[in-house]
């Protein structure tokens, strides 16, 4: 994992606790075979490839409202 890569997303989603889960969501989405939703010229891990896609925007992510959690 590019530590460049790491810090830039940590700009996009402040807690880092937050950034595992959508990073760990997302590659294993990769790794089942989804496409990527950014380019590049370079051999990139899934982990870059996420890390990328958080940077860029092109993932978010809603935490769950109380609401939410006392329906489960």
């Amino acid at each position: 994992m590019r530590d460049d890569y790491l810090q830039a997303a940590l700009k996009v989603v402040d807690d880092p606790n937050i950034l595992v889960n959508v990073i760990s969501t997302r590659v294993k989405q990769l790794r089942r075979g989804s496409r990527p939703l950014v380019e590049s010229l370079e051999k990139l891990s899934p982990e870059d490839i996420a890390l990328r896609e958080v940077m860029e925007g092109k993932i978010t992510y809603e935490l769950a409202t109380p609401e939410q959690l006392a329906r489960r």
